[in-house]
């Protein structure tokens, strides 16, 4: 069965092509704004890219049309404009070549690659990504967040970081090299609770310690990556001790960041259980949606059109797992 995936919540248009045992085409287009994303200006540019992004993922893959059997996309959480733009697509593309379609839900989507391409049984994960930070384990048939932010995703904090100190959009990359040439650490505020997290203090005290122009930009950034991923660290490792996991999953765009990286694989080291983060698949990508919608399918879910209406506010604790 060949499931072609399209995914477009924020900044990325990501059109994927997948069957049940390999990938088959990956396309991404990527909105880069000046500074932080606009969500009409991003949906616009979902739509002027969505014709040329299936084309190009058709051709990558030497299918058709015909050789489609199921069409996904992602039905939320996200931006509404970008939600109903890709939406609508899809429900196009699903209504004239008349192939079954289901809205999926992006943050799951991003669990379920990194347990495809992990090789992964029952991982405790951490989820983290512009709007979203999450740990997650599954139990009853749901993904269980056993903690999250309690106010601003940690890639939402980076990113209006570096609107406020002029660095482009996305603004993690480059606070991730700026901070490798960071020598002092600045104190940021810590907030941990049990297993919640909040970055919002962190936000204002480092927005204005570079305004007060005492501390370099370098500086800030290695302790702004310091201070939020040892938070990380330590509520997964908390969650880890707890549910007594044997697997941790790093997924989501911070997911990229090698620091983070390094600090996760050394604690899950010192516990003897395995890590790994898809790092090709943490950001965003049509073929996580394609192979979610797969294992949907297969699983028995069905939708019809009025099935699809898109679920801007769509938690990972919302959805029913039966694959």
């Amino acid at each position: 069965m060949i499931s072609l995936g399209i995914e477009g919540t924020a900044h990325t248009l990501g059109i994927g092509i997948i069957d049940s045992k390999k990938i088959l085409a990956d396309v991404r287009k990527i909105y880069t704004p000046a500074a932080g994303i606009h969500p009409r200006e991003a949906a616009q540019f979902l739509s002027e890219n969505f014709k040329k992004a299936i084309d190009s993922a058709l051709k990558e893959s030497n299918l058709n049309f015909k050789d489609i059997d199921l069409i996904s996309f992602s039905q939320g959480p996200g931006l509404g404009p970008c939600l109903r733009t890709t939406a609508t697509g899809a429900r196009a593309l699903s209504l004239h070549y008349k192939i079954p379609i289901l809205g999926v839900n992006h943050c799951v989507a991003h669990i379920e690659i990194g347990k495809f391409l992990g090789k992964l049984n029952d991982p405790l994960i951490l989820y983290v990504s512009g709007g979203n930070t999450q740990i997650l384990k599954l139990k009853d048939f749901r993904y269980r967040i056993f903690g999250e932010t309690l106010d601003i995703g940690i890639g939402n904090m980076l990113d209006k970081f570096g609107r406020e100190t002029g660095l482009r959009h996305p603004a993690g990359p480059k606070i991730e090299n700026l901070a490798e040439k960071g020598k002092n650490y600045i104190e940021l505020p810590y907030v941990v609770k049990g297993t919640d997290l909040s970055f919002s203090g962190i936000l204002t005290s480092a927005v204005n310690k570079f305004k007060s122009s005492k501390f370099s930009l370098e500086d800030l950034c290695y302790s702004i990556q310091e201070t939020s991923f040892s938070m990380l660290t330590e509520v997964t490792e908390r969650a880890l001790a707890h549910l007594k996991a044997g697997e941790v999953l790093l997924t989501g765009g911070v997911g990229n960041n090698k620091r983070l990286q390094e600090m996760l694989r050394k604690m899950c080291r010192e516990h003897k259980v395995k890590f790994f983060t898809p790092n090709k698949y943490c950001s965003d990508n049509g073929v996580m949606v394609a192979l979610l919608g797969l294992l949907m399918y297969e699983s028995g879910v069905r939708q019809k059109i009025e099935d699809t209406v898109v679920k801007q506010r769509f938690r990972t604790d919302n959805v029913e797992i039966l694959w």
